[in-house]
């Protein structure tokens, strides 16, 4: 039959016999042919070398659901659950209490970094834990003596001004009057005592009202505090309305399912001072220490893990960083209830350059991740976090979390001040723990002669006693990201739709379809690397999120 414009005939596509289209399926499934690698093949050094996340692909799946219906879930101890997978680290240029409060709030966690005054770190820890409660059962009472001017100050110390005033100053006292915002705001007079302006025509709830009765009661009062008193009128507990509104602007929050407090994780060293330090974030209602240490594999943190679980069992530990089995291993044998991989992947990291010794970090997770995984003890993929893509691939290679430092040093709710570089850009000034910048800072040990031992950067590179620092990190900056509150959820919906291409819907299938040999991967060369990116445009603006 002669061709004609607009037809074809199947027989010029092939001179073999075509088979049924309707059993395509069934004839691949017979064959056993699969794209691509399994992540075993994949991550073979022997075969392939060692891989970071740029080198490989994950291959599609079928699209059987919508994004929004992926679940996040995942643990970060043995006891602890996030519903996102999204941890910041803990440098001095990242975690503080804000970051640490709103990446709990969007479903993660932050860790407080120690490069600083054990008192500080505490009181970083108790922000974080009073930021958000169910029934608040420690808050901060005046007494009748309190003066308006000491209520100000508790007012810009604690970043909320709802205060109950009890005769005695004190919780199981009786309640006389709350003090408000409002109530202070516009007084004249700092001298007079809180009597004189407090209100006492209080809404309360008896003890014994469980959570959802006594959230009623605040939505019917249209009063910002509930206070929770005995037969007696003594203060027990207080409830905020400021926490029922969190509740609903941030489904998501990492909380403790008994007192409705944001989860709060924190960083030490593994020096004898560190006990000490770690007492003071207990008392101040840490949930998570992380053992912070370039290299875990160690005696003194072994006899960290096993002093903190003799010493505080309520206490989960995560130990780290590892990058090989052997390793890991020591610190599983330990007691840890999670793992930090990685050694030199960090953007403002030289470990790997200077020291000669560390990890690609994809083959690291892998490793590290797949072995932990038979004790059940959770990984962190912590180093070479650049974008979606690397989170996805970290949690794919069996990591239950991502850290991520540079990604979020730029945002609103890191420390620091922005500037603008040379070339007009605003940015953040962002720096590694084994910077000279970082292990010379003199916060940790209030400045005193002795600071250097009292340095987080120091303790984390085993330079304590040297009298010439080895730089194991730089100093830089990063450009301005805007507040985590708008780049933490596009990291989210990256990671849904991202899931969904692969084609599951958990990061449980996820991670099964790995072991299973389901979810495939493709090495990439540097030719694919670049077709993979931005090419043949002249100009572009890469806007990642609106």
């Amino acid at each position: 039959m002669a061709l004609r414009n607009g037809t074809t005939s199947a027989s010029i596509l092939s001179n073999e016999k075509l088979l049924d289209y309707t059993k395509a399926h069934n004839i691949l499934k017979n064959e056993g042919l699969n794209d691509g690698l399994d992540a075993f093949e994949l991550l073979n050094s022997a075969k392939n070398g060692g891989l970071t996340y740029n080198d490989f692909l994950v291959l599609p799946g079928y699209i059987g659901f919508p994004a929004s219906e992926v679940n996040l879930e995942t643990p970060v101890t043995k006891r602890i659950t996030l519903k996102t997978p999204l941890v910041s680290s803990p440098m001095d240029t990242v975690t503080e209490h804000s970051m640490a409060i709103h990446m709990a709030l969007l479903g993660g966690l932050g860790v407080i970094h120690h490069n600083c005054s054990a008192e500080d770190q505490a009181e970083m820890v108790r922000k974080v834990k009073r930021y958000e409660n169910g029934f608040i059962l420690d808050p901060v009472v005046l007494s009748p003596k309190t003066t308006v001017g000491e209520a100000k100050r508790l007012k810009e110390k604690w970043s909320f001004g709802g205060f109950p005033v009890t005769e005695n100053g004190t919780l199981r006292s009786k309640l006389i009057g709350m003090i408000t915002t409002r109530d202070i705001q516009f007084h004249p007079d700092l001298d007079d005592a809180v009597t004189v302006v407090m209100s006492t025509d209080l809404v309360t709830a008896p003890y014994g009202t469980n959570l959802q009765e006594a959230n009623a009661v605040l939505r019917k009062s249209k009063k910002g505090k509930l206070p929770i008193v005995d037969e007696n009128g003594n203060l027990i507990s207080l409830l905020s309305r400021s926490d029922l509104m969190k509740n609903l602007h941030y489904p998501l929050a990492s909380k403790l399912p008994h007192s409705k407090q944001l989860i709060c994780a924190a960083a030490i060293g593994t020096r004898p001072d560190d006990k000490s330090r770690l007492q003071k974030l207990v008392d101040a209602g840490l949930d998570i220490v992380v053992l912070d240490s370039s290299q875990g594999n160690s005696i003194f943190q072994v006899e960290m893990v096993r002093y903190i679980k003799e010493r505080f069992p309520q206490l989960d530990v995560i130990g780290g960083n590892v990058v090989t089995r052997s390793q890991a291993a020591s610190l599983i044998a330990a007691g840890v209830d999670g793992l930090r991989i990685g050694m030199g992947s960090g953007s403002a990291c030289i470990t790997q350059e200077v020291m000669a010794v560390g990890r690609p970090q994809a083959v690291s997770v892998f490793t590290v991740a797949t072995f932990a995984a038979r004790f059940g003890v959770p990984c962190i993929a912590d180093g070479g976090i650049q974008n979606v893509g690397h989170i996805v691939k970290g949690l794919a290679l069996g990591a239950s979390t991502v850290m991520m430092g540079g990604l979020l040093a730029g945002t609103t709710e890191s420390p620091g001040n922005y500037f603008v570089s040379r070339e007009g850009q605003l940015v953040k000034a962002y720096r590694g723990m084994g910077s000279i910048d970082a292990m010379e800072d003199k916060k940790a040990g209030s400045g005193g002669k002795d600071s250097q031992k009292s340095n987080a950067g120091t303790a984390r590179y085993f330079s304590e006693g040297d009298r010439l620092l080895v730089a194991q990190g730089v100093s830089g900056s990063v450009l301005d990201r805007g507040s985590v509150t708008k780049f933490v959820p596009y990291l989210i919906a990256g990671l849904q739709h991202s899931l969904q291409d692969i084609g599951k819907k958990s990061l449980r299938e996820l991670r099964e379809g790995v072991r299973d040999g389901n979810v495939r991967f493709e090495l990439r060369t540097p030719s694919a690397q670049a077709e993979g990116n931005v090419h043949g445009l002249h100009s572009f603006d890469k806007k990642l999120y609106s």
